[in-house]
């Protein structure tokens, strides 16, 4: 069963840090002993998780994660993303389902004058990200996002798209802009003596290309490349530079702090006091609240809200 789980996470490309798509393997493996798991503990994104949540308000009405402090709904963007929920985003990952959910419940809440999205995330699978994207880009309210830990990758893909800007704590990590797949091929036969052989029909060698070859790499990469793309242009339209800026500045593919993060544009800001200080910022400068509306239209807005979820 969990060499299924692998193979479906090897079929898929990743906007995530490399390490932590080596630790989600591992976990889909039960390798709690695996080095790239013992790292992922060891960065400290738990610890950083609960100090966010604590300053972050009270829950918000009709959310399963998002809080309410002076006008400002936030939204915790922690950990590996995924699609939606299964046996690897039960714990310490987010999912853009519920992500999304949380969103609209947001938008939908007279209480809620402006959303940050405060993120510490490496990224995680490429499907949805787009699509949620545009969901932030489009979004009817202020909505701005800082950086406690890490943005990178899928995490800064969507991120780009705010329009309220992103602001980052002095130690923040941003960028890791790109696509990766893994994979392993098989060698020699295993602990019973069995290997696997894949055939293939004659008229689609690119549906199971030899990896082990640097000609099968060739054909998985344009895959990679053409997702890179359009990862490049919404970053570039989100952050209001070219494409070309996006590859020569933004990484390569690395990740920048702080001051270097935002003397290329990557980021708007480095808060010197870090969460508290961007709320603080943005209840100071968001809209006038909405005028309340009577109960019985709050708890039909709120019953469409759950509908969707």
């Amino acid at each position: 069963m969990n060499q299924h789980i692998l193979a479906a996470i090897r079929s898929q490309p990743w906007a995530i840090v490399p390490g932590y798509l080596d630790a989600i393997e591992a976990l889909a493996l039960r390798m709690i002993d695996h080095p790239a798991l013992i790292e992922v503990e060891r960065d400290g994104h738990q610890a950083r998780f609960e100090a966010a949540t604590a300053r972050m308000g009270e829950r918000a009405p009709g959310t399963r994660t998002a809080a309410l402090r002076d006008g400002v709904g936030s939204l915790p963007v922690f950990g590996p993303i995924f699609p939606r929920a299964s046996g690897l985003s039960t714990s310490g990952a987010t999912t853009i389902d519920q992500m999304a959910a949380d969103l609209r419940a947001l938008e939908a809440s007279p209480e809620v004058r402006t959303v940050l999205l405060t993120v510490d995330s490496p990224g995680g699978a490429v499907s949805g990200i787009h699509d949620f994207g545009q969901m932030i880009a489009n979004f009817s309210k202020p909505i701005a996002v800082h950086i406690t830990g890490q943005c990178c990758s899928a995490a800064y893909w969507f991120s780009s798209q705010a329009s309220g800007g992103i602001s980052m704590d002095p130690t923040g990590i941003v960028g890791s802009i790109g696509i990766l797949m893994s994979t392993s091929f098989q060698e020699n036969a295993d602990a019973s003596g069995r290997r696997a052989v894949d055939i293939v029909s004659s008229g689609a060698p690119n549906k199971r290309p030899d990896l082990s070859t640097e000609e099968g790499r060739d054909a998985v990469r344009p895959t990679l490349d053409a997702l890179e793309a359009v990862f490049i242009a919404a970053v570039a339209k989100g952050r209001g530079v070219t494409e070309a800026t996006v590859r020569a500045d933004f990484g390569k593919g690395g990740t920048l702090t702080g001051k270097d993060a935002k003397a290329v544009g990557m980021v708007d800001r480095v808060e010197a006091d870090g969460l508290d200080g961007a709320i603080r910022r943005l209840a100071r400068s968001a809209p006038p609240a909405a005028p309340r509306r009577t109960a019985a239209a709050n708890r039909n807005a709120l019953a469409r809200i759950r509908a969707g979820q």
